[in-house]
């Protein structure tokens, strides 16, 4: 079972190292990232040294018996450091994660150390990769090494559990709420792969054997461990995919603005601040910075607003489909084309107001999608001769 169930969590943990080592050879100094790159690091090395093949190699390039289980065990109690510190500075002020992250670290070097010395003390006389525990589970040097790991691993779960749960309520952002409640069901369900491992030790002593078991300890132990790396995962995968679609969505809106804003910037270039920059990487302040000229544009545009036009732009028929919002974007669209033309002939003595005066835009985000729909039904003005200033005489 467990070499079965293994490269599947190998292949999971292997993934979000590679995936996170791009971010920390680009520089990026973010504890929690780094430490939760280095949790699936030694996640993936536990999971590749218990792989009966590699156990065997390990075993003799290094000339000791069984030396890969303290190896993997020693990786699974940096795991356990390692996720406690992740929530730690995801729930926690920089200064108190940070060190709180020391001790957790420094618990768990002195658990394998100690492993280290109680695995020492051990006679091993035969390569057991997969009933390893079983075999030894009289001796009682073993025992109280099986006894410190197992302890060690059962109160580390039932801490992630119980924080990953409780933080989750509180948690802003819904896919780190989904992934803190991933890891706190991963969590929970590794429990049955400590409980087997602990009765083993028992049944060792009271005259029973939890053998049957053997599978099942494995199977909690693998599936709940993914569960609990996929939640980890969750978060920054979502996080990731959401920074791509918002960007290329702001490029899209950029690149949709690009008609409206050069029309309107042409007839009325004092609105413009700053001329975007070739190559520019901010795109987001380009975007929004876009859209605010294009509202400065329209309020200089006023004078020219003919009522006789935005009639004749409200009595255009509408597709049935459309909604409200459509057809006052749509009919500002022709209120602004129509201004552009009427800015060569000059003012208008009663201006109209915009279709779009009274509509709610309370926030950036709502303001920048009425303006790509407005920018969607807009259309460019034929060339047309120098406008008459303000104030001047009509022909």
């Amino acid at each position: 079972m467990k070499d079965l169930l293994h490269p599947l969590c190998l292949a999971i943990a292997g993934s979000g190292f590679l995936l996170l080592l791009r971010d920390l050879r680009a520089g990026r100094r973010d504890p929690a990232l780094t430490a939760l790159a280095f949790t699936y690091f030694f996640s993936a090395l536990s999971y590749a040294i218990s792989l009966t093949p590699v156990w065997i190699r390990i075993d003799g390039w290094l000339g000791v018996t069984n030396i890969a289980v303290p190896l993997s065990m020693g990786c699974v109690v940096l795991v356990f450091g390692l996720q406690a510190a992740v929530i730690a500075y995801w729930t926690k002020p920089p200064t108190v994660a940070a060190r709180r992250t020391q001790w957790l670290l420094a618990g768990a070097v002195t658990v394998i150390s100690l492993m280290a010395v109680l695995f020492a003390m051990l006679t091993p006389v035969s390569p057991r990769p997969t009933d390893f525990t079983l075999y030894y589970a009289h001796d009682p040097v073993f025992q109280t090494y099986l006894l410190l790991y197992m302890c060690t691993y059962t109160v580390a779960e039932i801490y992630l559990a119980r924080t990953c749960w409780r933080y989750a309520k509180e948690a802003g952002d819904a896919w780190l709420t989904r992934g803190l409640r991933l890891i706190a069901v991963g969590a929970v369900i590794t429990l049955g792969y400590s409980g087997i491992r602990l009765s083993a030790i028992l049944g060792a002593e009271l005259g029973f054997s939890v053998k049957p078991l053997e599978p099942y300890a494995w199977i909690c132990g693998d599936i709940g461990a993914t569960i609990t790396q996929v939640g980890y995962f969750l978060p920054l995968v979502a996080t990731r995919i959401s920074a791509a679609w918002t960007a290329r969505q702001e490029r899209q809106q950029y690149l949709t603005l690009e008609p409206l804003w050069r029309a309107v910037s042409d007839a009325e270039p004092s609105i413009v601040l700053v001329e975007p920059g070739e190559g520019s990487t901010d795109v987001s302040f380009d975007l929004y910075r876009r859209a605010v000229e294009i509202r400065d544009a329209q309020i200089e545009l006023r004078p020219y607003l003919d009522p006789a036009a935005l009639a004749e732009a409200e009595q255009q028929p509408f597709p049935w489909w459309w909604s409200g919002r459509e057809q006052v974007a749509a009919v500002t669209a022709r209120q602004i084309h129509a201004a552009l033309v009427q800015r060569h002939e000059g003012p208008v003595e009663k201006p109209s107001a915009y279709a779009d005066a009274a509509l709610s835009t309370l926030t950036p985000r709502k303001e920048l999608r009425h303006l790509v729909r407005v920018a969607c039904h807009f259309t460019v003005p034929a060339a047309q001769p120098e406008p008459v200033a303000l104030g001047a005489t009509r022909s």
